[in-house]
């Protein structure tokens, strides 16, 4: 592992700092109390994940898998079920591999200019996570415009406008109440005639009603295929880790309104809640595209699976520790 990748891992395990402690050290602490592994050792490691807010289902489907290697292979020694319950965690991720250079992920041949279209209710770190995203892209060669196409809060285009110039990246936008279509139509025209690499179409939040939001992002759609018809390349999902299972019903209705493609998962560094990414990469088959582990620009990682794993497993138990 080279100086870069430890300095990241080193900012996962950080940012996966407060789920570690209270999902982990719980499981450690019912682990180190039991010598075999029996029913009611699985339920207490149940109830911890659950509270972890991995979800019910989610779960239910790890316990039922452990129970059924644990008859099936003969495991008995409490210290076995870390390496099971781990092993089963890292199976739920949706396989989808993608390129990537360590910053940000690849753009497939032939995709130029790649547009990304984000959206997410307010408040869950979409502008931010806009910010960082034409960062990782500039960081990494690309020539990137982004689109403020949230023309309904006063305050986005300042926001993303201060973001854009710390990216140091190009910024189309309208006045304070514009039609968020035209302003997406405006940034991709802007792009394919200045030859750029990356479009970011930033979306509203919130408009009078959940309907009218989702019309206005499937309107934003329709434009911009207008222009290329291929558009948008990717849909993000901006989901707030600190709201746990809420976060997986907003990705339930994104998805069914405009067909989410990835996701991004914000403020991991902030809540105990991580275990919501395990839940949702589960039960939503969206991949995790990029996780926020911490407030700056360069704190927004294209998800690893192995990586947020080991991260979240880091310091269990050990026959040796038990043995001391």
């Amino acid at each position: 592992m080279g100086f870069l990748d430890k300095l990241k891992f080193s900012r996962l395990k950080e940012g996966l700092e407060k789920t570690r402690d209270d999902v982990m050290t719980k499981i450690n602490r019912v682990v180190k109390a039991k010598r075999k592994i029996d029913d009611e050792l699985l339920d207490e490691i149940e109830e911890i994940l659950i509270l972890g807010d991995v979800g019910i289902n989610t779960t239910s489907g790890i316990i039922d898998r452990i129970r059924e290697r644990v008859k099936r292979e003969r495991y008995e020694d409490a210290l076995e079920l870390q390496g099971l319950l781990k092993d089963e965690v890292a199976n739920l991720f949706k396989g989808e591999t993608v390129e990537t250079d360590g910053t940000s992920i690849q753009i497939p041949a032939g995709h130029k200019p790649y547009v990304i279209m984000v959206v997410g209710v307010n408040g869950v770190g979409k502008t931010t996570t806009i910010g960082k995203l034409a960062y990782n892209y500039k960081s990494s060669g690309k020539k990137v415009v982004i689109g403020a196409a949230d023309t309904f809060r006063a305050a986005a285009n300042e926001q993303l406008e201060i973001w854009a110039e710390r990216a140091n990246v190009e910024i189309i936008k309208q006045r304070h109440g514009a039609d968020p279509a035209a302003v997406a139509y405006d940034t991709l025209q802007s792009a394919l005639a200045k030859d750029s690499d990356v479009v970011i179409v930033d979306t509203a939040g919130r408009l009078h009603t959940k309907a009218n939001l989702m019309e206005e992002l499937k309107k934003i759609k329709r434009v911009m295929s207008k222009l290329k018809e291929d558009v948008p390349h990717e849909i993000l999902l901006v989901l707030d880790a600190t709201t746990g299972q809420n976060a997986i019903q907003q990705a339930k209705q994104f998805r069914d309104a405009v067909g989410v493609t990835g996701l991004v998962v914000t403020k991991l560094d902030g809540t105990a809640k991580g275990g919501v990414v395990i839940g949702i990469s589960s039960e939503m088959d969206i991949p995790v595209r990029y996780i926020g582990v911490g407030e700056q620009i360069d704190d927004l990682q294209v998800f690893d699976r192995e990586a947020f794993v080991g991260a979240l497993f880091e310091g269990l138990t050990t026959e040796e520790e038990r043995a001391g």
